[in-house]
């Protein structure tokens, strides 16, 4: 609707606001927070449940329900561990479980996708997709595409894409052999850029792309041949106009003084940039 949710990871917070004045409407507590998707009006948080801690009996994270109306929460449904984004389709909700806490302690990362039935509120079950899962989204076909971190190290990032089968369940349909940190559909096409850290090189590897989600094929490798996306240090985001197809790029720089936004045109030009505050990640588009 009208609000604008921002949800505040490692503050267990999840603060509403009016989308075009900025003004403070209430807060919803959920421990330790990390997306937020919407469905028929309720949002949808995952949660690690537990604290920023390397703890080898960390809890499963849990997907909170919570009434936009009220900003109650109504329901809580227990998935993998760790989970990240989610994505909704028909009347179930895809999760998908990370476990880098669980790694850190030497347990192995999760690879899964925890299904939901948004009806009971339960996990239906898991869907064996990667290692160390991050992104989930949807696309205009009831496609999913999650991203997998892979372990910085021998297995590396990649994106998968999901589908439903004859008997209408979501299956593992294959993977692209792309690495990507962050993704953003419009129409057919899937923008993506990666910056895949190696623990060996202790550096990024930083590649851009677009997938048509259609044919499952790379469209181009490059996203703009201006210097000043080379010259980016760390993308940490990007935001596509779902109008006009010009997009933004978030530069994290450093990760402890300002970051960057750029912008470009739909061609892929260079148009103008400004300073942001550290560690620039998303971007939302209101339109009058």
């Amino acid at each position: 609707g009208s609000r604008l949710y921002v949800v505040v990871n490692c503050s267990h917070k999840v603060e509403v606001m009016d989308a075009r004045t900025g003004v403070r409407i209430g807060q919803v507590d959920i421990p330790n927070c990390r997306y937020v998707r919407f469905h028929r009006g309720k949002a949808y948080v995952s949660s690690y449940v537990g604290p920023v801690l390397i703890d080898p009996d960390a809890p499963k994270g849990a997907v909170y329900e919570v009434d936009t109306l009220s900003l109650a929460v109504t329901r809580k449904c227990s998935v993998g561990y760790q989970p990240e984004e989610m994505a909704v389709v028909g009347n179930r909700l895809y999760v998908a479980n990370s476990g880098g806490y669980n790694a850190m302690q030497g347990m192995g990362y999760d690879r899964t996708v925890s299904v939901i039935d948004l009806k009971t509120f339960t996990e239906e079950r898991k869907i064996d997709v990667g290692i160390n899962l991050h992104r989930c989204r949807v696309d205009r076909y009831g496609q999913l595409w999650v991203t997998s971190r892979g372990d910085y190290g021998n297995t590396p990032s990649n994106i998968y894409w999901l589908a439903k089968d004859a008997n209408g369940q979501m299956q593992l349909k294959g993977s692209l052999n792309r690495a990507a940190s962050d993704l953003c559909l419009v129409g057919d096409s899937l923008y993506f850029y990666a910056a895949e850290w190696n623990d060996a090189s202790q550096a990024n590897t930083i590649s851009y792309g677009i997938i048509n989600v259609k044919t499952h094929q790379l469209v181009t490798d490059h996203l703009s041949s201006a210097p000043e996306l080379a010259n980016i240090e760390v993308p940490f985001g990007i935001s596509v106009n779902p109008k006009e197809r010009d997009f933004y790029l978030m530069d994290a720089k450093n990760d402890v003084s300002s970051g960057r936004l750029l912008h470009f045109k739909a061609d892929g030009t260079f148009d103008w940039s400004v300073n942001t505050g550290d560690i620039p990640c998303q971007g939302v588009f209101v339109f009058q």
